[in-house]
């Protein structure tokens, strides 16, 4: 029975067996379209080599401009030109690193790991398993690579993670001695404290992980769980893990006291208002693009104003409806304010950096400004570094419908539309087929 036929309303699963058979075709259809998915990104680079840039864009990369080569897998791997790899990335729906990552992958399978590649292409290996090998083998020497690749192939779709990072190790070790040699003195550069401050929920918390030195990990501990028995001691009826959570904010905040931190971050407020006079519940963080309920920003403002160092700074309200014009090519902060309040992020096809990282996102003019683009509110819009230079050397074509909404036409011809809704790909269809390259 095909899947087809099984999926139709008229033949519903009803059957168990049924429904394995439906999911298991599924599953195949997926594998086999993400191998072709790999196949097309590697046709892709054969296509723009770092050969095909001319002398005038080797001139204009000198200078800091234009197309480039860059380097996407391990040694022996070819070059790519760059800006083929921002158009690839757009039309796949995926963000520039991701893009990048992803290509990385299929050139390591295609030209370091080819034993793998031919076990991907014949169908006997899921192309997210190959992916996760050709992930783990970017760093090596080519002969590193090689061993892997020999060492892994005909074992590849069903080798667990530890029993392939060990083989990732040996042939570190064999084959770039002195780079294990300086990890090995090194490791203590993965310690970190990460705070996911991009994921915020409604009521204003996130997560955060770390990796530590066991000394430092155990008087953590120590403080933590003392923190956490002071305040059930005050009365908290708060479970363990939320006290012992409340500890480590109260250990960050008396921190902030001591002499050397003289100059604390202010709570930035930029109060917005509705058409009816009414303001909103809802408060976006806008330099992480999350959003916390009113009740959480009463209660960031009420630490802010008992700590010795705190500070609140209420931004003048902006209409984000104004027409804002003015006649010089600088942006002024009052336009660079409303734009970036308007649209978020970067306004580039599935670009998602927050527009209010100031040093890495500009104010860009849609229409250039030399080619008479007004510097106002219907024609300026974030654009992050990387992508502000794909749009003026590579090829890319902007225009705006209206305030808040681009129009994007890569270099070969695929449109795309941003605005609040996300990114809109206009050319989505069917993907041809393509032979093992």
């Amino acid at each position: 029975m095909s899947l087809a036929h099984l999926a139709t309303p008229e033949t519903p699963l009803d059957d168990p067996a049924e429904v394995l058979a439906a999911a298991r075709a599924s599953q195949r259809e997926a594998d086999a379209a993400e191998v072709r998915v790999l196949l097309a990104a590697v046709q892709w680079c054969v296509m723009h080599p770092a050969e095909s840039l001319d002398d005038a864009a080797a001139w204009s990369t000198l200078r800091g401009y234009g197309d480039k080569p860059v380097p996407l897998a391990g040694d022996g791997a070819p070059m790519v030109t760059e800006f083929a790899v921002v158009e690839l990335a757009a039309a796949l729906g995926k963000s520039l690193e991701a893009g990048r990552a992803y290509l990385a992958e299929a050139l390591e399978l295609r030209y370091r790991l080819p034993q793998t590649w031919t076990a991907l292409t014949s169908g006997v290996l899921p192309a997210w398993k190959a992916r996760s090998i050709a992930r783990r083998t970017l760093h090596l020497p080519e002969k590193g690579a090689a061993f892997v690749d020999t060492h892994v192939h005909h074992c590849a779709a069903s080798i667990g993670p530890a029993a392939l990072e060990r083989v990732v190790e040996e042939a570190l070790v064999r084959f770039d001695p002195d780079e294990a040699e300086r990890i090995r003195f090194e490791r203590t550069e993965t310690r970190h404290v990460t705070i996911q401050t991009r994921q915020v929920s409604f009521d204003g918390q996130v997560d955060c992980w770390a990796t530590l030195d066991l000394a430092d990990a155990l008087d953590l501990e120590d403080a933590l769980a003392k923190g956490a028995d002071r305040l059930a001691a005050l009365g908290s009826l708060e479970a363990e893990g939320s006290r012992r959570a409340t500890a480590l904010g109260d250990m960050a905040r008396r921190q902030l006291v001591l002499e050397f931190d003289a100059d604390p971050k202010p709570l930035v407020v930029h109060v917005h208002q509705t058409p009816d006079g009414t303001v909103d519940q809802v408060v976006r963080v806008e330099n992480t693009r999350g959003f916390v309920l009113a009740g959480q920003l009463a209660d960031w403002c009420t630490r802010a104003t008992t700590s010795p160092t705190g500070k609140i700074t209420i931004k003048p309200v902006i209409d984000l409806a104004e027409h804002i014009h003015v006649e010089a090519y600088e942006v002024p902060d009052r336009l660079s304010r409303q734009t970036r309040l308007r649209d978020h992020h970067c306004v580039f096809p599935w670009c998602t950096r927050p527009a209010f990282q100031h040093s890495q996102v500009d104010d860009d003019h849609v229409i250039p400004h030399s080619r008479g683009g007004p510097t106002a509110t219907d024609n300026i819009g974030p654009l992050c570094r990387r992508h502000h230079r794909a749009k003026t050397h590579g090829g890319w074509h902007q225009t705006s419908p209206g305030p808040g909404s681009y129009r994007w036409t890569s270099p070969c011809g695929t449109t795309y539309t941003v605005d609040h809704h996300g990114t809109f790909d206009h050319d989505t269809g069917p993907a041809p087929l393509l032979s093992p390259g």
